[in-house]
Protein backbone atom coordinates (compact mmCIF):
# COMPACT_ATOMS: atom_id res chain seq x y z
CA UNK A 1 0.00 0.00 0.00
CA UNK A 2 1.49 3.37 -1.00
CA UNK A 3 1.50 6.22 1.49
CA UNK A 4 0.02 9.52 0.32
CA UNK A 5 2.53 12.17 -0.66
CA UNK A 6 2.13 15.69 0.70
CA UNK A 7 -0.26 17.66 -1.48
CA UNK A 8 0.22 21.31 -2.36
CA UNK A 9 -2.63 23.77 -2.86
CA UNK A 10 -2.17 24.84 -6.47
CA UNK A 11 0.47 25.12 -9.11
CA UNK A 12 3.78 26.62 -8.11
CA UNK A 13 4.75 28.85 -11.05
CA UNK A 14 4.23 32.56 -10.50
CA UNK A 15 2.36 32.89 -13.78
CA UNK A 16 -0.24 30.36 -12.79
CA UNK A 17 -0.57 31.70 -9.24
CA UNK A 18 -1.70 35.00 -10.79
CA UNK A 19 -4.58 33.34 -12.63
CA UNK A 20 -8.16 34.01 -11.48
CA UNK A 21 -8.73 30.25 -11.47
CA UNK A 22 -5.92 29.72 -8.97
CA UNK A 23 -7.32 32.41 -6.70
CA UNK A 24 -10.77 30.82 -6.82
CA UNK A 25 -9.35 27.40 -6.03
CA UNK A 26 -7.45 28.57 -2.95
CA UNK A 27 -10.59 28.56 -0.79
CA UNK A 28 -12.58 25.96 -2.70
CA UNK A 29 -15.44 24.41 -0.71
CA UNK A 30 -17.55 21.47 -1.81
CA UNK A 31 -20.34 22.08 0.68
CA UNK A 32 -22.82 23.30 -1.94
CA UNK A 33 -22.26 20.39 -4.32
CA UNK A 34 -21.66 17.33 -2.15
CA UNK A 35 -25.26 16.14 -2.43
CA UNK A 36 -25.66 16.94 -6.13
CA UNK A 37 -26.50 13.92 -8.22
CA UNK A 38 -24.28 12.65 -11.01
CA UNK A 39 -25.17 9.81 -13.38
CA UNK A 40 -23.33 6.76 -14.70
CA UNK A 41 -23.61 5.25 -18.17
CA UNK A 42 -26.87 3.53 -17.25
CA UNK A 43 -28.46 6.69 -15.87
CA UNK A 44 -28.12 5.49 -12.27
CA UNK A 45 -27.63 8.43 -9.88
CA UNK A 46 -25.11 8.81 -7.08
CA UNK A 47 -24.05 11.79 -5.01
CA UNK A 48 -20.92 13.73 -5.83
CA UNK A 49 -19.81 13.18 -2.23
CA UNK A 50 -19.76 9.41 -2.71
CA UNK A 51 -16.68 9.77 -4.93
CA UNK A 52 -14.42 11.00 -2.15
CA UNK A 53 -16.19 10.29 1.12
CA UNK A 54 -13.93 7.39 2.08
CA UNK A 55 -10.94 7.68 -0.26
CA UNK A 56 -8.80 10.17 -2.08
CA UNK A 57 -10.00 10.96 -5.59
CA UNK A 58 -8.65 12.67 -8.68
CA UNK A 59 -11.74 14.20 -10.29
CA UNK A 60 -11.37 15.51 -13.83
CA UNK A 61 -14.12 17.68 -15.31
CA UNK A 62 -14.17 17.71 -19.13
CA UNK A 63 -15.64 20.35 -21.43
CA UNK A 64 -17.84 18.12 -23.56
CA UNK A 65 -17.55 14.68 -25.08
CA UNK A 66 -17.19 16.03 -28.64
CA UNK A 67 -14.21 18.23 -27.71
CA UNK A 68 -11.11 16.81 -29.41
CA UNK A 69 -8.83 18.21 -26.68
CA UNK A 70 -10.89 16.43 -24.02
CA UNK A 71 -10.86 13.24 -26.07
CA UNK A 72 -7.07 13.24 -26.33
CA UNK A 73 -6.65 14.12 -22.65
CA UNK A 74 -8.91 11.25 -21.61
CA UNK A 75 -7.05 8.92 -23.97
CA UNK A 76 -3.97 9.57 -21.83
CA UNK A 77 -5.97 9.10 -18.63
CA UNK A 78 -6.89 5.68 -19.97
CA UNK A 79 -3.20 4.71 -19.95
CA UNK A 80 -3.08 4.83 -16.13
CA UNK A 81 -3.10 1.22 -14.86
CA UNK A 82 -5.91 0.37 -12.47
CA UNK A 83 -3.34 -1.42 -10.32
CA UNK A 84 -1.44 1.84 -9.75
CA UNK A 85 -4.62 3.53 -8.53
CA UNK A 86 -5.53 0.60 -6.29
CA UNK A 87 -2.05 0.47 -4.75
CA UNK A 88 -2.32 4.17 -3.87
CA UNK A 89 -5.98 3.82 -2.77
CA UNK A 90 -6.95 6.62 -5.15
CA UNK A 91 -10.02 6.82 -7.39
CA UNK A 92 -9.81 8.37 -10.84
CA UNK A 93 -13.08 9.90 -11.99
CA UNK A 94 -14.05 11.81 -15.13
CA UNK A 95 -17.18 13.98 -15.07
CA UNK A 96 -18.74 15.28 -18.26
CA UNK A 97 -21.78 17.50 -18.76
CA UNK A 98 -23.76 15.70 -21.44
CA UNK A 99 -26.59 13.21 -21.26
CA UNK A 100 -25.53 9.88 -19.75
CA UNK A 101 -26.40 8.26 -23.09
CA UNK A 102 -23.12 9.54 -24.55
CA UNK A 103 -20.85 7.93 -21.95
CA UNK A 104 -20.55 4.49 -23.53
CA UNK A 105 -19.56 5.81 -26.96
CA UNK A 106 -17.03 8.21 -25.43
CA UNK A 107 -15.40 5.41 -23.42
CA UNK A 108 -15.27 3.21 -26.51
CA UNK A 109 -13.65 6.03 -28.48
CA UNK A 110 -11.00 6.86 -25.87
CA UNK A 111 -10.38 3.44 -24.35
CA UNK A 112 -11.19 4.90 -20.92
CA UNK A 113 -12.06 2.19 -18.38
CA UNK A 114 -12.00 4.06 -15.06
CA UNK A 115 -14.99 5.74 -13.39
CA UNK A 116 -17.01 8.24 -15.40
CA UNK A 117 -20.21 10.20 -14.69
CA UNK A 118 -22.10 13.18 -16.06
CA UNK A 119 -23.50 16.35 -14.52
CA UNK A 120 -25.98 17.17 -17.33
CA UNK A 121 -27.28 20.40 -15.80
CA UNK A 122 -23.73 21.57 -14.98
CA UNK A 123 -24.67 22.21 -11.36
CA UNK A 124 -21.23 21.21 -10.05
CA UNK A 125 -19.37 23.00 -12.84
CA UNK A 126 -21.24 26.21 -12.04
CA UNK A 127 -21.07 26.02 -8.25
CA UNK A 128 -17.33 25.37 -8.29
CA UNK A 129 -16.84 28.41 -10.51
CA UNK A 130 -15.57 26.77 -13.66
CA UNK A 131 -15.29 29.13 -16.57
CA UNK A 132 -17.84 29.37 -19.38
CA UNK A 133 -16.05 30.67 -22.46
CA UNK A 134 -12.39 30.48 -23.34
CA UNK A 135 -9.57 32.86 -22.45
CA UNK A 136 -6.19 32.61 -24.13
CA UNK A 137 -3.45 34.29 -22.11
CA UNK A 138 0.25 33.74 -21.44
CA UNK A 139 -0.59 32.16 -18.08
CA UNK A 140 -2.84 29.54 -19.71
CA UNK A 141 -0.77 26.40 -20.24
CA UNK A 142 -0.64 24.31 -23.42
CA UNK A 143 -1.73 20.80 -22.60
CA UNK A 144 1.01 18.21 -23.17
CA UNK A 145 -1.76 15.70 -23.86
CA UNK A 146 -3.35 17.36 -26.91
CA UNK A 147 -1.78 16.21 -30.16
CA UNK A 148 -4.11 17.62 -32.82
CA UNK A 149 -3.98 21.14 -34.18
CA UNK A 150 -6.99 23.37 -33.53
CA UNK A 151 -8.04 23.14 -37.19
CA UNK A 152 -7.79 19.38 -37.52
CA UNK A 153 -9.21 18.79 -34.07
CA UNK A 154 -12.21 21.01 -34.74
CA UNK A 155 -12.88 19.23 -38.04
CA UNK A 156 -12.75 15.86 -36.28
CA UNK A 157 -15.18 17.08 -33.60
CA UNK A 158 -17.58 18.40 -36.24
CA UNK A 159 -17.46 15.09 -38.12
CA UNK A 160 -18.19 13.15 -34.95
CA UNK A 161 -21.15 15.43 -34.25
CA UNK A 162 -22.54 14.93 -37.75
CA UNK A 163 -22.15 11.15 -37.68
CA UNK A 164 -23.37 10.51 -34.14
CA UNK A 165 -26.84 8.95 -33.72
CA UNK A 166 -28.11 12.16 -32.08
CA UNK A 167 -26.70 15.39 -33.51
CA UNK A 168 -25.73 17.48 -30.50
CA UNK A 169 -22.61 18.92 -28.88
CA UNK A 170 -22.71 16.39 -26.03
CA UNK A 171 -22.50 19.22 -23.52
CA UNK A 172 -22.30 23.01 -23.54
CA UNK A 173 -19.50 23.83 -26.04
CA UNK A 174 -18.54 26.96 -24.07
CA UNK A 175 -18.15 25.21 -20.72
CA UNK A 176 -14.57 24.71 -19.52
CA UNK A 177 -13.43 21.96 -17.20
CA UNK A 178 -10.78 21.42 -14.55
CA UNK A 179 -9.39 18.96 -12.04
CA UNK A 180 -9.41 18.57 -8.28
CA UNK A 181 -7.80 16.21 -5.79
CA UNK A 182 -10.09 15.66 -2.82
CA UNK A 183 -10.60 13.33 0.12
CA UNK A 184 -10.91 11.27 2.09
CA UNK A 185 -13.67 13.61 3.22
CA UNK A 186 -14.39 17.01 1.74
CA UNK A 187 -10.95 18.62 1.98
CA UNK A 188 -9.75 19.82 -1.43
CA UNK A 189 -5.99 19.38 -1.68
CA UNK A 190 -5.47 20.69 -5.19
CA UNK A 191 -7.57 22.46 -7.81
CA UNK A 192 -7.02 23.62 -11.35
CA UNK A 193 -9.70 25.32 -13.46
CA UNK A 194 -9.06 25.36 -17.20
CA UNK A 195 -9.01 28.73 -18.95
CA UNK A 196 -9.46 27.16 -22.38
CA UNK A 197 -9.57 23.77 -24.13
CA UNK A 198 -5.77 23.36 -23.97
CA UNK A 199 -5.25 24.44 -20.36
CA UNK A 200 -5.32 21.01 -18.71
CA UNK A 201 -3.58 20.07 -15.49
CA UNK A 202 -0.75 17.73 -16.55
CA UNK A 203 -1.72 14.18 -15.65
CA UNK A 204 1.75 13.45 -14.29
CA UNK A 205 1.27 16.30 -11.81
CA UNK A 206 -2.10 14.99 -10.68
CA UNK A 207 -0.66 11.51 -10.14
CA UNK A 208 2.33 12.81 -8.22
CA UNK A 209 0.24 14.98 -5.91
CA UNK A 210 -2.22 12.16 -5.27
CA UNK A 211 0.56 9.68 -4.49
CA UNK A 212 0.07 7.49 -7.56
CA UNK A 213 2.92 5.84 -9.45
CA UNK A 214 4.07 8.10 -12.27
CA UNK A 215 3.36 7.29 -15.91
CA UNK A 216 5.58 8.40 -18.81
CA UNK A 217 3.17 9.88 -21.36
CA UNK A 218 5.97 11.02 -23.66
CA UNK A 219 7.00 7.55 -24.79
CA UNK A 220 5.91 6.69 -28.31
CA UNK A 221 6.68 3.57 -30.36
CA UNK A 222 9.44 4.21 -32.86
CA UNK A 223 9.35 2.76 -36.35
CA UNK A 224 12.75 2.09 -37.90
CA UNK A 225 12.94 1.84 -41.68
CA UNK A 226 15.28 -0.85 -42.96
Amino acid sequence: MAAFLPVTQQISSSAQQSRPAAAAAAGLSLGDVEERLIYDQHGAPTTFRSLFQSSRAIVVFVRNFLCYACKEYVEDLSKIPQEALMDAEVRLVVIGQSSFSHIEAFCSLTGYQHEIYVDPERHIFKKLGMRRGEEFTESAAKSPHVKSSMLMGSLKSMWRAMTSPAFDFQGDPLQQGGAIIVGPGSDVHFAHFDMNRFDHAPISQLLQLAGVQMIDFNRHPKIIDV
